[in-house]
C-alpha cells in the first residue's frame, strides 16, 4: 500500500508542481486568529495563545504510546508535528514567544494538505520568518499550607531567522511537593461498627533537572531539525499510620524512585514543488528507573524493589501529494523497536515471596503502513478516509517465555459539513486498537494499601469500533458551543483479573460498550455587561457496560463516571496588564475499581482555584495561583472481602479521607 501510494505521489507531483496553493485562510472550516485577536490578554507564549482559542480544548498527546502514530496532540507548528515524544507539546509551545507567532489557524474537520494527526480539530501555529532572539528566565515558588516552600528555576534561549532556528533550555526544581496530606483511615464491620481508627500523615517530594536543545537548518533542499533531551528526577514519599483506637499495629511506609530519561530525534522535510512533499523522522529514546517501597510495623516488615530499563527506536516516512485544491493524498510507513527489561522482588520479614512475572524482558517489533485521502467536493463539505495496517510481534522472556503476533487493520472515515457560517457538523467512524502496557507484564506494588499486583504475560490489545457525532456553533465572535456523542463497541476490555498465587493482575475480561455525551460552552461576557470576560462550562455523561470476571454480572468500566463537570471564568483588565480567573470542578469524583477481593471507590470533592496575573511592562510577568481554596477532601472507600467477591463474604469496610490545605504558587517571568 505504501509503495503504491509513493509511486502515485512521485509520478504525479512534477505535473502540477507549478500550480499555486489555495489560500486556506478563507476556506470554510479554517478560522484564522492573528496577533490582534490576543492583544487584550497580552500573551507571553504560544501556549498562552492556544489557551485563548474559543472552543478549543488543548490535547498534549500521549507520550506513553509506543511509536509515533497516535501519540501526537492537536497542535501543529508550521503545519508539522514536533519530532519528539519526551518533550511535551505544552512545554514546546511554552518556549515559543508570542511575539514570534504570525497567526494561529484553527482547522476543524480537516483541510487538504494538513496532517490532522487523527484529530477532528487542530490548531496550526504559524511562526514569523523575521529575525527574533529571546532569552527568558522563569522562577517559581510553591508555598504549602504547612509553610513548606519548593523552588524552581528555568532558563531558555531561542533565535529564529527565517527557517533557521536554534533553541535550548535548562530547568531544575527542588523539594517540589506532590501530595503532603493529613487525615484518617477508619475500618468498620459489614454492619457499620467501628473496629479501627488510624491517623494518616503523608509527604511527597521530588527534585529533578531537565535540559533540551534543538536546531533547524536548510539541508539538501529540505528543512532538517535535530532535537535532544536529558531528564533526571528523584521522588520520595512516606506515610505514617498511627492506630488511635481498635486492634492493629501502627506502621510507617516509604517509597523512593530515581529515574533517568534521554531522547534524540531527527526530522527532515522536503517540498517537491507546491503540491508534494516528503517527511522523514528518526527517534531514539532510553530510560531507566530504580524504586523501593517498604512498610514497617511492630509485627514485621515488607519490601518491594524494582529495576527497569526501557528503550525505543523509531523510523517513519510520510509522502504527501495534493493533486488539486480539493484533493490531498498521504501515504507512509513506520517501524519501531521497543523493549522493557524489568526485575522485581517482594519479601515479608526478610523471606522472599514469589510473584507472577517478577523478572521479565519484553521486546516488540512493530510496523505500520497507512494511507489517507481528503476530498473537499465543495467549500461546505469535507470527506476524509484512511486505512492503517499494524503488524507487531511481542516476545517475552524471563519468568515466562512467550511470543505473540498481531495484525490489526484500522479504518477511519470522517465527514465534515458546514451548512452555513458558524455551524458545523462532524461524523466519524473509526476502528481503534489500543496498545499493551509493558508495565502490565511485570509485578507492581501499592505499599500504602498493602497491595501487590502480579504481572500477566497473556494479554490482548483492546479493540474498539467507534461512532462519533459532533455539532459546533460559533457566535458573538468568541463564543462557541460544542455538543458531541460517541458510542464504542469494545472487544477484549482490559481490566483486573485473578492470577495464580492469589494475586490480582491486568487482563482481558471480554466485550463491552461505552457511550459518552459531552457539552462545552465558551461564552464571551461583553454583551452581558462584563467587558473582556470569558466564561467556560463543560459537562460530560458516560454510560458503560461489561461483564465482571469475578461475579459474572454486568457493571460499568473501571473508573467510569456517570457525570463530570467544570466551570471557569477569566477577565482581562487595564489593557491586559491585569488578568484574573477562577476555576471550579463542580462534581465529587466517584470512580470505582473492581478487584478480585475488593471494590474501591475514589472520593474527591470539588475544588476551587484562582489566579491573578500582572504585567507591569511587556517583558515582565508576575502570576500568583491559589490552589485548593476549598481544602477539598480526597480518599477512597474500600469494600474488602475475605476471598473472591463472588463466593466470600464482606469482611470489612474501609474509609480513607485526607486533606492537603490550600497552596500558593508565585511565578515570575522575565524576557530579555
Amino acid at each position: 500500500m505504501w509503495l503504491a501510494g509513493a509511486a502515485l505521489c512521485l509520478l504525479c507531483g512534477p505535473v502540477v508542481a507549478q500550480t499555486a496553493a489555495p489560500d486556506r485562510d478563507v476556506q470554510t472550516g479554517v478560522l484564522v486568529f492573528d496577533p490582534a485577536f490576543f492583544a487584550d490578554s497580552r500573551p507571553d507564549t504560544a501556549l498562552d495563545m492556544i489557551a485563548r482559542l474559543p472552543g478549543f480544548n488543548f490535547d498534549g498527546g500521549n507520550s506513553e504510546t509506543r511509536g509515533l502514530a497516535g501519540t501526537a496532540g492537536n497542535v501543529l507548528i508550521d503545519g508539522a508535528r514536533p519530532s519528539t515524544k519526551s518533550d511535551g507539546l505544552g512545554d514546546i509551545l511554552g518556549r515559543i514567544s508570542a511575539a514570534g507567532v504570525a497567526r494561529i489557524e484553527l482547522i476543524r474537520g480537516g483541510s487538504p494538505g494538513i496532517d490532522m494527526q487523527g484529530q477532528a480539530v487542530v490548531a496550526n501555529v504559524i511562526l514569523l520568518r523575521t529575525v527574533t532572539t529571546e532569552r527568558v528566565i522563569e522562577a517559581e515558588a510553591d508555598i504549602l499550607a504547612d509553610g513548606h516552600v519548593s523552588l524552581g528555576l528555568t532558563a531558555r534561549y531561542a533565535r529564529r531567522e527565517g527557517d533557521n532556528q536554534i533553541e535550548g533550555s535548562i530547568s531544575g526544581y527542588w523539594d517540589r511537593s506532590w501530595g503532603d496530606s493529613e487525615g484518617f483511615r477508619r475500618r468498620f464491620t459489614p454492619a457499620g461498627d467501628l473496629i479501627q481508627d488510624a491517623s494518616l500523615a503523608s509527604t511527597a517530594r521530588n527534585r529533578g533537572v531537565r535540559a533540551t536543545a534543538a536546531g533547524q537548518r536548510r539541508i539538501a533542499g529540505g528543512l532538517f531539525r535535530a532535537s535532544g533531551l536529558l531528564d533526571w528526577s528523584a521522588d520520595t514519599g512516606s506515610q505514617d499510620q498511627v492506630i488511635r483506637s481498635g486492634s492493629g499495629t501502627s506502621s510507617f511506609n516509604m517509597d523512593e524512585e530515581d529515574q533517568f530519561e534521554g531522547e534524540f530525534g531527527l526530522d527532515w522535510n522536503r517540498e517537491f514543488g507546491a503540491r508534494s512533499g516528503l517527511e522523514l523522522t528518526g527517534l531514539q529514546r532510553f530510560a531507566s528507573s530504580n524504586s523501593f517501597a517498604g512498610s514497617n510495623n511492630s509485627s514485621g516488615n515488607s519490601n518491594f524493589t524494582s529495576e527497569a530499563t526501557t528503550g525505543e527506536s523509531i523510523g517513519r516516512a510520510i509522502l504527501r501529494f495534493r493533486p488539486s485544491d480539493r484533493w490531498a493524498l498521504e501515504t507512509g510507513g513506520e517501524v519501531a523497536y521497543n523493549f522493557l527489561d524489568s526485575a522485581t522482588a517482594y519479601s515479608e520479614d526478610g523471606i522472599p515471596v514469589p510473584l507472577p512475572s517478577s523478572s521479565v524482558k519484553v521486546e516488540e517489533l512493530r510496523g505500520e503502513v497507512f494511507g489517507r485521502a481528503t476530498w473537499r467536493p465543495d467549500p461546505t463539505l469535507t470527506l476524509e478516509g484512511g486505512l492503517r495496517v499494524e503488524v507487531s510481534e511481542i516476545t517475552q522472556s524471563g519468568d515466562s517465555d512467550l511470543t505473540k503476533s498481531f495484525v490489526f487493520p484500522k479504518v477511519r472515515l470522517q465527514t465534515t459539513w458546514t451548512p452555513r457560517a458558524g455551524h458545523q457538523l462532524r461524523l466519524r467512524l473509526e476502528r481503534e486498537v489500543g496498545q499493551l502496557d509493558f508495565g502490565d507484564f511485570t509485578a507492581s506494588a501499592d505499599i500504602n494499601l498493602g497491595q501487590v499486583e502480579g504481572g500477566n504475560p497473556d494479554l490482548e490489545p483492546q479493540k474498539s469500533s467507534v461512532l462519533e457525532a459532533a455539532y459546533e456553533y460559533r457566535f458573538w465572535g468568541e463564543g462557541a458551543l460544542l455538543a458531541s456523542w460517541s458510542y464504542a463497541a469494545i472487544e477484549d476490555v482490559v481490566d483486573i483479573i485473578p492470577l495464580a498465587g492469589g494475586f490480582d493482575g491486568v487482563g482481558n475480561i471480554g466485550d463491552g460498550i461505552q457511550e459518552t455525551f459531552e457539552l462545552r460552552l465558551t461564552l464571551p461576557t461583553d454583551r452581558l455587561g462584563i467587558s473582556n470576560g470569558r466564561l467556560q462550562l463543560s459537562g460530560n455523561w458516560t454510560s458503560s457496560e461489561v461483564t465482571d470476571p469475578v461475579t459474572g454480572q454486568e457493571r460499568a468500566f473501571q473508573n467510569d463516571l456517570d457525570f463530570g463537570c467544570d466551570a471557569s471564568f477569566e477577565q482581562d483588565l487595564g489593557d491586559g496588564r491585569w488578568t484574573w480567573g477562577v476555576e471550579h470542578d463542580c462534581n465529587t469524583y466517584r470512580g470505582r475499581v473492581f478487584r478480585v477481593r475488593e471494590i474501591r471507590t475514589a472520593y474527591l470533592e470539588p475544588e476551587v482555584s484562582a489566579y491573578l496575573q500582572w504585567k507591569p511592562v511587556g517583558d515582565l510577568t508576575v502570576r500568583v495561583d491559589v490552589e485548593n481554596l476549598t481544602d477539598r477532601v480526597r480518599g477512597n472507600d474500600r469494600d474488602l472481602y475475605a476471598g473472591p467477591r463472588n463466593t466470600a463474604p464482606l469482611s470489612l469496610r474501609e474509609t480513607i479521607r485526607v486533606t492537603s490545605g490550600p497552596s500558593v504558587e508565585v511565578q515570575v517571568r522575565r524576557a530579555f
